[in-house]
Parts: C-alpha cells; sequence; structure tokens
C-alpha cells in the first residue's frame, strides 16, 4: 500500500522512529496499527527528513497481507476501501501529520528504492519587508540581502554526478556520491528566495550544507567559484555553514512508469561510485 503524506516538522524529531522520542514515523506506524488491527505497522519513506524539516510531498509504503484494508475499512464498497482507511488515518493522527492519499502499490512498488529523484525547496526571508512571524517556522530569515544571479552561477557547477562529501555527515560504510539533477534559485510571487534542489537521493545534511555554502556567495562573503572548489576539496570545510531545518520541504518524490519500478529499485540498492 502506498501511502502520500505532509507534515509539519516543527515538532518532529525527524522520520526515523526512535525510542521515547516523537517521530513521523512512529506516529504513522502507531496510527496504522490503531486502524489496520495490527500488532505492529512498519513503514518505508522515499527520504528520511531530520528534525525541523517539513514535507508537502512524502511518500510510504506499508507490505500488507490481503483482506487487512477490507477488514478495518468497515464499507461495503470495495472501490471506497482505500479512501475509508485515509480517511481513519487522518482522524487518529495528529494535525501535524496528514494523509493525502492511500493507493495500491503497483508491482515492484519501493517507495525509498524505486524512486528517481527527490525534490526539496529552501525559503529563505532576506529583507525586512519579508519577514513574516506568521511563516517563521517553515522560512528561514536571513539578515543581509542575497544575490539570486550569483547564487545561480555558483550552483551550476554543482549539477551532475558528484561526490558530495564535502556537504555531507559522513556515515561508515555509505556512498557520498550523488547525481544533483537541478539546483537553482527564484524569487517567489511573494519575494522569498526560494532554493530547488532535486536529486536522485541525498546524504545526511547534504541540502542544508549547499544552500549554506551558497548563502555565503549570495550575500558576497565568497566568490561564485567557492561552492566548486569546496566540492573539489572531497572533505568538510569548517567554513561551510549548515543552515537551520525549518526553511526545508520535501515537496516531491519521482517514479518511473509501473513496468520499471522493480529494475529501478535493483539499480539503487548498489552502492554508487564515480567512473
Amino acid at each position: 500500500m502506498r501511502i502520500d503524506l505532509a507534515y509539519d516538522g516543527t515538532e518532529f524529531k525527524g522520520w526515523a522512529r526512535q525510542p521515547v522520542l516523537r517521530t513521523v514515523q512512529g506516529e504513522l506506524e502507531a496510527a496504522l496499527s490503531t486502524v489496520l488491527r495490527l500488532p505492529a505497522a512498519s513503514v518505508v519513506c522515499a527520504g528520511r527528513t531530520d528534525a525541523g524539516v517539513h514535507a508537502r510531498g512524502q511518500v510510504a509504503h506499508i507490505d500488507l497481507e490481503d483482506g487487512v484494508v477490507a477488514a478495518a475499512s468497515r464499507t461495503r464498497r470495495s472501490e471506497h476501501d482505500l479512501a475509508a482507511v485515509a480517511r481513519r488515518l487522518n482522524g487518529v493522527l495528529p494535525a501535524d501529520l496528514r494523509v493525502r492519499q492511500v493507493s495500491v502499490a503497483p508491482e515492484g512498488f519501493d517507495a525509498r528504492f524505486s524512486a528517481i529523484w527527490r525534490r526539496y525547496a529552501y525559503r529563505i526571508a532576506d529583507s525586512v519587508e519579508l519577514l513574516d512571524p506568521l511563516r517563521r517556522g517553515h522560512v528561514l530569515d536571513w539578515p543581509r540581502a542575497l544575490d539570486a544571479e550569483a547564487m545561480n552561477a555558483a550552483s551550476r557547477p554543482l549539477i551532475g554526478l558528484q561526490d558530495f562529501a564535502s556537504f555531507c555527515k559522513k556515515r561508515e560504510g555509505a556512498t557520498t556520491v550523488r547525481t544533483l539533477l537541478d539546483l537553482h534559485w527564484d524569487r517567489d510571487a511573494d519575494g522569498l528566495l526560494v532554493g530547488t534542489v532535486r536529486a536522485d537521493a541525498f546524504c545526511h545534511n547534504m541540502v542544508r550544507a549547499l544552500v549554506g555554502c551558497l548563502v555565503a556567495v549570495g550575500e558576497g562573503r565568497r566568490d561564485t567559484e567557492w561552492a566548486v572548489d569546496v566540492l573539489r576539496a572531497a572533505r568538510r570545510d569548517p567554513a561551510v555553514a549548515v543552515v537551520a531545518a525549518h526553511g526545508l520541504t520535501l515537496e516531491e518524490v519521482g517514479y518511473p512508469a509501473p513496468a520499471e519500478l522493480a529494475a529501478q529499485a535493483e539499480r539503487a540498492r548498489n552502492k554508487r561510485e564515480l567512473d
């Protein structure tokens, strides 16, 4: 079963289930156990968000035995079973976590490994006129004006298959090689500076470190070549700040055609390396 969901990450200690701490996975699995009458529920997500990071387009899946959904839906028409489950989940879940859709996943679907890209947005208010306390939990207030053109110039050389060790928190046995598909900056209708970052996958802290690096360029503390110089060093640079989590939102996850899901999942399980 595929579950499309959204959440405000402010009060969550990230996605991953943790003892005692409140997490998105923990809340979702508890709700699924209640609604589907399961002794325990276990879900897999497309991208594990850190504490404070939000999501509009998170995707998860859960493997279920035949008949579980029908038995739990309390409807007489099978076409309404999944809608009933979604409605009941939202009746149990807290207000900062919402299920947007429940559907039968195609054969071979894996929320994590079948994904071909994840798209994040990072939002920054960089002038006094843009400061808004009503969106303080989702937008980073920055005290100096940022040059979007300079940030875009610094972003372009980072796109492609690269080793992002300079922008990742290293984990034992994990690769830092990723394919960055898109990285650009625009002003939205309200004037907020929005960074769009899309890649096949992300390593820990990667987006927030990239943004921190590019903000330094945008305010003129570093030249436009600095970001690619940091990348080529292939090691963490203490001069690169990791910006606050609350400006970041997982907007969308992309998947291939149904016939390609299983093959994509197999490819994604292989460790990425540079040629």
